[in-house]
């Protein structure tokens, strides 16, 4: 499984578990699969919902911030990938 390095996080929102992230290398749409990776962070999810500005969009594009609902807590800085199959 591949993996290419799409953005970080910017913030996370631990009591509706929301991680913003900032799309710096290449956009991202709705059943993506993203791994995010940090100090003491490590998962994979499939996008669910997409939000820009509390708007749900089923794409964004790079330089785009982005929030998505995950099941585990991030932290700033963490390191974006999106799986490649």
């Amino acid at each position: 499984m591949e993996e290419k390095r799409i953005g970080t996080v910017i913030d996370y929102f631990a009591k509706i578990g929301v991680v913003a992230i900032h799309l710096e290398e290449e956009g991202l749409k709705v059943g993506d699969t993203i791994h995010i990776k940090g100090h003491t962070t490590d998962f994979t999810e499939e996008i669910t919902s997409m939000q820009i500005e509390r708007n749900p969009v089923q794409e964004a594009k790079v330089g785009d911030d982005v929030g998505i609902k995950v099941k585990e807590r991030a932290r700033k800085r963490d390191v974006v990938y999106k799986v490649i199959d």
